[in-house]
């Protein structure tokens, strides 16, 4: 690799970090009015769905629908998406997106552990302290008196962990299992049909639909925003991971955590108490020690709000 393409690749790494890291305030922006989750969920996947459409249509492939195939859209649609989105939306209502940008970095850490129950990785010292950071970082923003605004935060906290949970059992899910013959934006397109189908008679049935044809406020352009940036974003992670190998795009972890934080400060005026900052710190540490042998790497979880593979 020439030097400029290695500044090359460097820049479209950062350019999606600032995308997928500015989807997380758009998030907080979506529930500002009451949107509620499941309405919220439906929309995110029509919109990722019609995207997908578009762009399979360009690449000239259709979406394989046999039964393994059906069955990796049903799996990556409920664990990437319809329930740790639904924690998701529900915990950025009542916690800082900075603080969400922090907690989303969990899941490579707990993913190691996962992986270590399925037989996919093997105990690794450097690793399990990359995990006992991530931890450490947890505990730093729910012990202290002064972490977060309010102390009731700390249940949401846990429901955040929980959508992070699902994320790295995803990625486990999938190097288990595989994904029946389908490359990464089949998943995704497939998952993004499936799961809609999913959330519809949820919205209805909870009474959380959200009506297409009100007036668009900032909430409803908030969604379409990062709905549409959270495609176009991984679009162009699948073709780094091809050009400039899997080991250098995972470093994107980083730069959504870190982008998350800055774009919540810039565009929701957040201020973060120092323990804030410390368990940043602490999930940068956790993330360097835990990043995974280059065979074992795989596509990160994205961010909240958006399903991941």
């Amino acid at each position: 690799m020439t030097t400029h393409m290695r500044l090359f690749f460097i820049a479209i790494l950062v350019l999606l970090g600032v995308g997928w890291g500015a989807t997380i305030p758009m998030m907080k922006l979506a529930v500002s009015t009451g949107h509620q989750h499941f309405g919220l969920i439906f929309w995110q996947l029509v919109i990722g769905a019609t995207l997908m459409a578009g762009l399979s249509r360009l690449r000239g492939r259709g979406l394989p629908l046999g039964r393994a195939q059906i069955k990796t859209y049903l799996v990556i649609a409920l664990i990437g998406t319809v329930i740790p989105n639904s924690a998701s939306y529900q915990a950025i209502a009542h916690l800082p997106a900075g603080v969400m940008s922090i907690l989303l970095s969990l899941i490579p850490m707990l993913a190691f552990p996962m992986a270590l129950a399925l037989g996919q990785d093997q105990f690794n010292t450097r690793r399990f302290c990359g995990l006992l950071f991530g931890l450490a970082g947890v505990m730093v923003l729910i012990l202290p008196e002064a972490s977060l605004p309010d102390r009731s935060a700390i249940w949401w906290v846990m429901i955040a962990v929980a959508s992070s949970i699902c994320y790295a059992f995803e990625g486990n899910y999938v190097a288990r299992w595989g994904t029946a013959g389908l490359d990464p934006i089949e998943v995704l397109f497939g998952a993004s049909v499936v799961g809609a189908l999913i959330a519809l008679p949820l919205a209805l049935g909870s009474g959380q639909w959200i009506n297409p044809f009100i007036p668009y406020g900032v909430a409803e352009w908030a969604l379409i925003g990062s709905s549409l940036i959270h495609v176009l974003v991984y679009a162009g992670y699948v073709w780094l991971v091809g050009k400039a190998g899997p080991v250098f795009a995972v470093q994107v972890s980083y730069l959504v955590t870190g982008f998350g934080v800055i774009w919540s400060l810039i565009v929701l005026n957040e201020s973060y108490s120092p323990y804030i900052w410390m368990a940043l710190a602490l999930m940068f540490a956790g993330l360097f020690l835990v990043q995974p042998r280059p065979k074992a790497i795989l596509a990160p979880a994205k961010p909240m709000g958006d399903n991941a593979l």
